[in-house]
């Protein structure tokens, strides 16, 4: 059932934006109950340094903006920072790399340490409508292809059986003496998706990669893309 258009979507579609910013994606995934790294978005590098001593360093600054893309390539993004000298020397390359790109700023996030990845996403099928997806994330997503993929709206139950198809399913286990991934958390997340899916109809897809296991369980996304349909299409 179709709901009233969110307003983080609706200023983004009047600003004529084919996708979110990341920040924006994460704000509006945050909404349907998918947990969302703690990050500020700055616009100065004395903004920054306050953002990194409310959440704690170690931090990651990433620059952000609707038409910023590829940014590990363009060197946009900077993880690992500990220290105020290093986090201003960080924001000035940022800015520097940029050049002319249009931004709406500087991400200052939370560093989440864990070893396991999750991809979880949606997408529209010309056929069933808006399907959640479900894999082993990373740089292994485009390589292993291990996904499983359910029509929405789903079950909390449907979702844990998803965790199930994937030939990765160990992953969420206690692996190398760390703790259990939190799969009830993980299907209220892919829940949550399916009723994006549902209920905003200007979302073309979306992508969260990675979604991180961190070192108590607790998935935690990392990277989030909403695209948005062109032309109502």
């Amino acid at each position: 059932m179709l709901m009233a258009t969110d307003p983080i979507i609706e200023k983004a579609l009047g600003n004529g934006q084919s996708a979110l910013s990341e920040f924006d994606s994460k704000r509006l995934i945050a909404e349907y109950g998918i947990p969302v790294v703690s990050e500020r978005l700055v616009q100065t590098a004395d903004e920054a340094e306050q953002a990194a001593s409310e959440i704690g360093y170690p931090v990651v600054l990433k620059a952000c903006g609707p038409e910023i893309s590829h940014k590990t390539e363009r060197e946009l993004v900077v993880v690992g920072i500990r220290g105020k000298e290093e986090l201003r020397f960080a924001f000035d390359k940022i800015l520097s790399n940029l050049g002319d790109t249009p931004r709406e700023g500087v991400l200052v996030q939370e560093m989440v340490s864990g070893e396991r990845e999750l991809v979880i996403g949606l997408i529209r099928d010309p056929q069933f409508g808006p399907c959640v997806m479900f894999g082993l994330g990373g740089i292994f997503t485009e390589i292993l292809k291990d996904t499983s993929f359910r029509v929405a709206p789903i079950t909390e139950d449907e979702a844990l059986q998803m965790m199930e198809d994937i030939k990765a399913r160990d992953i969420l286990g206690p692996v190398r003496r760390k703790e259990p991934a939190d799969k009830q958390t993980l299907a209220r997340a892919l829940v949550g998706l399916g009723n994006i899916g549902m209920e905003q109809d200007d979302v073309a897809e979306i992508d969260v990669n990675p979604l991180i296991i961190a070192g108590d369980g607790s998935p935690v996304a990392v990277d989030a893309l909403v695209v948005l349909k062109s032309d109502g299409k």
